[in-house]
């Protein structure tokens, strides 16, 4: 059953000091988690070697669009990219920048993450402290699937890499930087995480970080990295090693290892001083006298965050949970100490590895933890007893996780139940959700698309959520269930704009505006479901007639208006794009710019501004630019033109003809 929004107690992706100045506060923009990533390794990298792969083509694309506009990094290095062969030649092309004293950096996912895993282990090896950067997504085995799983990430956790999971946009490009200090200090490699799709491609309110911060935190390559390649001081490097070296050397690496510890400590610290966002191996959340705790990676861990405060506030659990964003060093003493005191934890993961019978990679790892805190060994803090341990599945393939279907791992763990569990699917061993409370902010504004095909949806949204972020000064997120729009299939879009962070990463069910770019989805599932009481629908319309419109719409959905009192809009997108593009092969994906003007008509947000409709057209094409200025000042002019009549345009079935 549907709640009120609730207040949330914590406003911010990570915790950020009490402090209320800070010397670098971060330039504030929108972005996904790609560009976050890029705009800090195009300032600090000299090169990059990458072979595209979905969900991480986007961070390579980007790096390699600055190259082809001459972009130098911040001590004007010219930058370099490479795409070879294969992931794993991209690999190796890396491996050698590094070896010859270079800063580089590579961007991979899936398959390509694994094939690269043979170079991955020399890299180590000969203490190179690259930086690769991950849209961890789901390995293909019995189907493929291009979107969000963390096995592929798991397959190469035993090459002696440093490995740390972001959240979010900000999360994961703030990271990025971590990443790079935290290899150098320690000259070892560090793979910088996010979910694919559900953090590469989120549009987020993101603060991105000043290249006066980016600069003084790493430092000048020259200064950080030896050239091991350098013919005025020549050594051996990869050579072979038989029976009487090789063991010697191979041990002599935990030497470094021992030191990365320390070296994050310090990178996670100093970028704390210099941001206030504080950053740590895990990050616990109301766990001091939680009973019940959640234990995962990733961006589904600030949904919980946020069902925890349902859970406490609304529910009287004593639930907390624990982010993990370190998976490599492994935090095991923090982990013993945040959860020694519950009476149970469950971990999830976005993996499924059925013939390991004591779990998933990081199930396993915190069992482990506690057999050596029950022994007292590894310098872990001795322990009496082990919490009751759950495990499960969650998220394969981004599979939706929502809040109800924490709520039943928490209801779950109090009954003692499962020991092993899966949510989201139909399955034996799924948990059914519990309820699905509307956890959004208060005060959001939620909005949902359906298409069949993309029709230029999925870029509008995106522009939305750059004019709600930059224009009008909220936090944003937005996103696609991506993968299929191209093909003409079904395509859905989600987007909340609201005065403070947004946590929840699931598919929208509660929402203030439905979008059908094609009325086919009218007559497929049900789109209008979980809309508010007084909501508005806006969809694509060839008929000119109010009353026309209304005949068409399916009865079900005529019983749905009338009960929620929803209000009906409706315009003509397909002839406003077609009499205004100047450029005929981007006239289909120009009907979606429409629902900009839409959007601007249908919401408060322009109004309560304060703002002259010339000021806000200004940042409606600031933000077209940045989307479509590459293709020319006439594609642009379009764009707004677009906007405009669709703003003009709109018309409303009236009530009158509803009843």
């Amino acid at each position: 059953m549907a709640t009120a929004p609730v207040d949330r107690s914590v406003e911010t992706p990570v915790q950020e000091s009490a402090e209320t100045t800070h010397e670098y506060a971060g330039i504030p923009t929108t972005c996904d988690g790609s560009e976050s990533v890029v705009w800090v390794e195009i300032h600090v990298c000299q090169g990059s070697g990458a072979f595209p792969i979905t969900s991480s083509t986007t961070m390579g694309a980007g790096f390699n669009q600055a190259v082809a506009n001459g972009k130098s990094n911040l001590w004007g290095d010219p930058l370099v990219f490479m795409e070879p062969e294969s992931e794993h030649s991209s690999a190796t092309f890396c491996e050698g920048f590094a070896l010859a004293g270079g800063r580089v950096t590579n961007f991979t996912s899936g398959q390509g993450l694994v094939l690269m895993k043979e170079v991955l282990y020399t890299i180590s090896g000969k203490r190179l402290p690259v930086v690769f950067n991950i849209g961890s997504r789901a390995l293909t085995s019995h189907s493929l699937n291009v979107h969000a799983g963390h096995d592929d990430v798991m397959s190469v956790a035993d090459v002696g890499w440093g490995i740390l999971f972001g959240r979010n946009a900000q999360e994961t490009g703030d990271l990025c930087l971590i990443c790079r200090r935290a290899a150098e200090a320690s000259k070892t490699p560090f793979m910088n995480v996010q979910d694919g799709f559900l953090t590469t491609h989120t549009v987020e309110s993101v603060r991105l970080l000043e290249p006066e911060l980016m600069r003084d935190y790493v430092g000048k390559p020259e200064d950080k990295i030896l050239n091991l390649m350098d013919p005025n001081n020549p050594l051996m490097s990869g050579v072979v090693q038989n029976q009487d070296s090789y063991m010697k050397g191979k041990i002599a690496q935990r030497g470094f290892y021992d030191g990365v510890e320390d070296a994050l400590t310090d990178s996670f610290e100093e970028f704390y001083r210099l941001t206030g966002r504080q950053y740590d191996f895990i990050q616990p959340y109301r766990c001091e006298d939680a009973e019940y705790i959640l234990v995962g990676l990733g961006s589904y861990m600030e949904t919980a965050q946020t069902t925890i405060d349902y859970l406490r506030d609304v529910q009287g659990i004593k639930a907390g949970c624990i982010n993990i964003y370190c998976f490599r060093p492994f935090p095991s003493k923090q982990l013993i100490e945040a959860l020694r005191n519950c009476k149970a934890f469950t971990v999830i993961e976005r993996m499924d590895e059925p013939l390991s019978t004591t779990g998933n990679h990081l199930t396993r790892e915190v069992k482990a933890a506690f057999c050596d805190a029950v022994t007292g060994q590894n310098g872990l803090p001795k322990i009496d007893r082990v919490p009751q341990i759950h495990s499960g599945s969650a998220g394969l393939g981004s599979r939706d996780v929502r809040a109800g279907d924490i709520a039943a791992i928490f209801d779950n763990m109090m009954r003692g139940d499962r020991d092993f569990l899966v949510v989201g699917i139909d399955h034996e061993l799924n948990l059914p959700p519990i309820g699905d409370p509307d956890l959004r902010p208060s005060g959001a504004f939620s909005m949902r698309g359906h298409s069949v095909g993309g029709f230029g949806s999925v870029t509008t949204n995106k522009v939305i959520a750059t004019i709600g972020g930059e224009v009008f000064g909220k936090d944003v997120q937005a996103y696609p269930k991506y993968g299929s729009e191209k093909k003409g299939l079904p395509t859905t879009y989600y987007l909340t704009i609201a005065d403070s962070h947004i946590f929840s990463h699931s598919e929208l069910q509660h929402v203030d505006l439905v979008v059908l770019n094609d009325t086919n989805a009218m007559f497929s599932g049900n789109p209008l479901g979980g809309m508010v009481e007084g909501g508005a629908i806006f969809m694509q319309s060839h008929y000119p007639s109010p009353a026309d419109v209304w005949a068409r719409i399916p009865e079900q959905h005529k019983n749905t208006i009338r009960e929620n009192r929803l209000r009906v809009f409706f315009i003509d997108m397909v002839k406003i794009a077609r009499e205004v593009t100047s450029v005929a092969d981007l006239e289909m994906r120009m009907q979606g710019i429409v629902l900009l003007g839409a959007f601007l008509k249908l919401t408060p947000y322009a109004e309560k501004s304060g703002m002259s409709d010339d000021g806000v057209y200004d940042g409606v094409e600031k933000a077209l630019r940045k989307y479509f200025g590459k293709r020319g000042e006439q594609v642009v002019q379009d764009n707004l033109q677009c906007v405009k009549r669709g703003y003009s345009e709109l018309q409303e079935v009236p009530s009158d003809l509803m009843t």
